[in-house]
């Protein structure tokens, strides 16, 4: 695959990972983290990306946004969600 991609970062009973893969079914290269860690830090967001064979478009960052269940409810709890676009680390195959 060549070009750019997005990975997303989710909150769900613990961080996840993905790089989503278009027409793959939804078989996408993930990591997970523990439930009940802290949010994965930028270097460790990293060092996910290339255990994984990607890596952050130079220039790109990291967009966060939240959704709820309940988005009328401000007292509903919000899952987090953050994705940046990444690309194939060069001499890894997809």
């Amino acid at each position: 695959m060549s070009g750019t991609i997005r990975a997303q970062l989710a909150d769900c009973g613990g961080w996840h990972l993905y790089v989503v893969l278009p027409d793959t079914g939804g078989v996408w290269p993930q990591l997970v983290w523990p439930a009940g860690a802290s949010a994965p830090t930028l270097a460790e967001r990293d060092e996910a990306l290339a255990a994984l064979g990607y890596e952050i478009v130079p220039g790109a960052a990291w967009q966060w946004c939240e959704t709820s269940d309940t988005p009328d409810d401000p007292s509903a709890t919000v899952w987090l969600y953050a994705s940046v676009t990444v690309r194939l680390v060069a001499g890894v195959a997809p």
